[in-house]
Order: C-alpha cells, then structure tokens, then sequence
C-alpha cells in the first residue's frame, strides 16, 4: 500500500475509534492483515471458549486456525462440515455463552455504528447479548460515510456477494442488486444497528488497512 493510502486509512481509523470510545465501544487499527491477526490472538486468553460467526473476512486469511493453536481453547464452530442443520443451530444457540465471539460487520458508519443483516439472526443476536466479549475484524473497505450510505452497502454489495459465496439462486445473484426477495433462502431477514454498549468496551472493533471480506 502506497504511503499516501496508508496515512488516509489511519486517520480515518483513528476518527472512527475516538467516536467508538463515546459510545462505550473499543476500537484499535492495525495497518496490515497479518498485524491484525496478531493483534486478535493476543486478546484471546488461554482456556477461553470462543464462538465463530461466519466471516470471509476471517475465513479467508486464517484466523480460525490461529485461534485453535492456542493452548486449551475450545471453538464452538457451526460451520464444521459434518454437522447437521440441526446440530449447526444447537451450536449457534451455545454460541450465545461463549467468553469470546470474533466475528465481522457488514459496514461501519464514521461515527463509529455498527450495521448488519442477517438470515438466521445468530450473529447479530450474540453481538447485541450473550458472548462476554465481542471482537469485531473490519477491513477499511467496509467504511461508509453514514447510516444510509450503510444499509445501501449491506443491500446492493454485501448480500449479493454472499449469496453467491452460498451458492443460492436468489434474484441479486443474476442483478446484483437487491429486490427484496421473499425466497426461502432470504438471507437477509434481520437487521442490526449498535450505536454503544452498556457494558463499557465489551466489543472491539479492529479496524484493518487492507480490505477484508465483503
């Protein structure tokens, strides 16, 4: 990344961290990928049960594997391959009483709100209660200006790419964009705003200078 982009993304991560620390929210930046995976494992103690939410922000760079290499640290994965659907949403329930979730957002608003959609609602749900702490990886890309410029985001560019990623043959597949389809593979069925948290810092935001997931 060249040094003019590198200056602009840090200074736009750290505005967003300062307007994260008024609402009670934590908020760190790492320049680089790696930096961040780094980062996020060192918060994560030993001995912790930690709950996966699906990200290809994190899939995709290898965080899981970093986080199951660390010592006595139980993952509660609903994605293993061998679940049944019924095992994968008994999973998603125990989720809710992890120590850690790790997890992304769908978009991130300057002033530091937090906005997602989801399809079952298990992400979103352990995000507002449940998990003691919530530890959000967000690459820079998924900055917007405001909550508007947001949910068009999570609409028109995030569920489209996700559909795809699930192999599901929604409308936004063929348009890219969405229709507000009644299919029975919606995915987008529950939206989430978090402008602050009572618990102070109970979710960190670890904003990343390269691009992350969709």
């Amino acid at each position: 990344m060249d040094a003019i982009r590198t200056k602009y993304q840090e200074s736009v991560a750290l505005k967003i961290i300062a307007e994260l620390g008024k609402k009670r929210m934590a908020g760190s930046y790492a320049p680089t990928i790696d930096q961040a995976k780094t980062e996020v494992i060192q918060m994560i103690p030993e001995g912790s049960i930690v709950y996966r939410c699906g990200s290809t922000s994190l899939a995709e760079f290898g965080f899981w594997e970093a986080v199951k290499a660390i010592p006595r640290v139980t993952v509660i994965d609903p994605y293993l391959p061998e679940l049944s659907p019924e095992q994968g949403i008994e999973q998603r329930r125990k989720g809710l009483s992890a120590d850690i979730m790790i997890a992304s957002t769908n978009a991130i608003t300057l002033d530091g709100v937090l906005v997602n959609l989801d399809g079952m609602g298990n992400r979103v749900a352990a995000m507002s209660f449940g998990p003691k702490k919530v530890i959000l990886v967000v690459g820079m890309n998924k900055v917007v200006p405001d909550l508007e410029t947001a949910f068009k985001r999570v609409k028109h560019h995030a569920a489209p790419l996700n559909n795809i990623r699930y192999g599901l043959a929604n409308p936004c597949v063929a348009t890219g964009l969405c229709s507000d389809c009644r299919t029975p593979s919606r995915i987008c069925n529950m939206w989430s705003i978090i402008e602050g948290q009572m618990v102070k810092d109970r979710i960190h935001v670890k904003l990343v200078g390269e691009p992350m997931g969709y």
